[in-house]
Parts: C-alpha cells; sequence; structure tokens
C-alpha cells in the first residue's frame, strides 16, 4: 500500500474566487435584536464563510454579505436566534467559480 500524503488546502483562497451579489436592502438572513452569546456562539463555529464573529470584548458581529447559501447556521441555531433565513432573490447570491 502506498503512503498517504498530507494535502494543505486554502479555503480562503477559494472562497474569494466566488463571485457575490449582495442585495443591500434585502438580507437574507436576518437575527434576532439579542442573540444569546450560546446560539451565537455556535454559528461562530460552524459557519464555513466565517460571517459570525466574536471580538476580543465579546461584542457580536454578523455579516450576511459573503454567505454561502449552505444553510448550516439555519440547521444548527433553528429558530432560536435565526428570525428569518430564504434563499437571495434572482440573481442575487453566490456565485462559485472554481479555479
Amino acid at each position: 500500500m502506498s503512503e498517504l500524503k498530507p494535502i494543505t488546502v486554502n479555503v480562503a483562497g477559494y472562497l474569494a474566487l466566488n463571485k457575490y451579489e449582495v442585495d443591500e436592502g434585502n438580507p437574507h438572513i436576518k437575527l434576532v435584536l439579542d442573540p444569546a452569546p450560546a446560539e451565537f456562539g455556535k454559528l461562530v463555529r460552524v459557519c464555513p464563510a466565517a460571517l459570525y464573529q466574536v471580538d476580543q470584548s465579546g461584542a457580536q458581529t454578523f455579516d450576511y454579505a459573503g454567505c454561502l447559501e449552505c444553510g448550516t447556521c439555519r440547521i444548527v441555531a433553528g429558530d432560536t436566534i435565526i428570525q428569518s433565513w430564504n434563499y437571495p432573490g434572482p440573481t442575487m447570491g453566490v456565485e462559485y467559480r472554481y479555479g
């Protein structure tokens, strides 16, 4: 048997290839006004696009603009802190590109 060689993947580099058309006036993900830190922390850990962030002072930030539309946050959080989750309208959202 041959030995498997480790593979290094630059996820940020691959994500940078994608094109995003952001519907500035109509976010497709809306959170409740004061998300519970524990629930928000789940999304920080699972979002592949790192849209959910907590800074050193504990402030929570969220930006839907780079969303991959995978639905992971919707599955993990359910309706605990996600007020609504819809796919972006026609011609909006992510357009996947491969190098």
